[in-house]
């Protein structure tokens, strides 16, 4: 299903979102594997926290954190830890606050990130450095792929109202409705929306690959220390949910491709 969500730079835009509670069993899964990668006791900054689910695991393992998000976020009214709502662009903290800058599926949201990247570098203290989760090119490819397997749902669920019932004009009437209903949904399906900022759904194929990510990284002062997939398959349709157990994800990860990899970045 789809939701209104306004993103980092102030253009609302139609995107996919998950049933909450097995959002945050991803969440927690990509938790357990980010985690490693904060030094004991760090000062963390989160910045698009949404529901605060990663910020209250991070305060409850020791870590002193704050998190941010736009005031619109979809899960403003139902934060479990304190999401300081801020503007999307200026990071309202001093300089030198933070031993790490830390995001899950942001930075391809964000307008101008070079901006952003700055504030990152302004806000990390000497030796700071970046962990960010972001989607793959496989995860592209397979979203794609699904947002046709949705049409193709839609319409075969239409397919029996189109048979008129009985002999009678009402009928008629109804198959007609149903036929407009049906060109209506595959015209709404015919082009898949991208993700992010910038390019389409095709073209993401190539700006989420971590060649791309690498090679932004570089340009914008960063180092990458590390690109780790995160060992998860869904989709943004998050096809058959919770039905489709983390077990079998995790083997379609290494079959399909890792819908999240972890990046840890640090300034030149």
């Amino acid at each position: 299903m789809s939701a209104e969500k306004r993103t980092l730079g102030g253009r609302r835009k139609r995107t996919p979102v998950f049933n909450l509670a097995f959002l945050h069993v991803i969440r927690e899964f990509e938790y357990q594997r980010v985690v490693r990668y904060f030094k004991p006791r760090a000062r963390i900054l989160e910045i698009g926290g949404g529901s605060g689910y990663q910020a209250r695991r991070l305060s409850e393992d020791g870590f002193a954190v704050e998190s941010i998000d736009l005031p619109t976020s979809n899960y403003a009214q139902r934060t479990e830890f304190p999401v300081q709502p801020y503007d999307g662009r200026n990071l309202p903290f001093p300089s030198s606050s933070f031993d790490v800058v830390f995001s899950s599926n942001v930075l391809e949201h964000v307008q101008d990130l070079p901006f952003l990247e700055a504030e990152m570098r302004r806000v990390l203290k000497a030796g700071g450095y970046c962990v960010h989760v972001m989607p793959t090119g496989a995860w592209r490819l397979w979203t794609n792929v699904a947002h046709y397997v949705e049409l193709l749902q839609r319409l075969v669920l239409l397919v029996p109202r189109v048979i008129p019932s009985a002999a009678s004009k009402q009928a008629l009437r109804d198959a007609v409705g149903a036929l407009r209903q049906m060109a209506a949904t595959a015209k709404s399906y015919a082009i898949v929306p991208r993700h992010g900022e910038h390019g389409n759904a095709l073209s993401e194929l190539a700006t989420f690959s971590a060649h791309h990510w690498r090679k932004h990284f570089w340009q914008q002062r960063f180092v990458v220390e590390k690109v780790v997939p995160m060992g998860l398959f869904y989709t943004g349709h998050m096809v058959l949910g919770s039905r489709l157990p983390l077990r079998a994800r995790r083997v379609l990860a290494r079959i399909l491709g890792s819908a999240c990899a972890v990046y840890v970045v640090r300034p030149v």
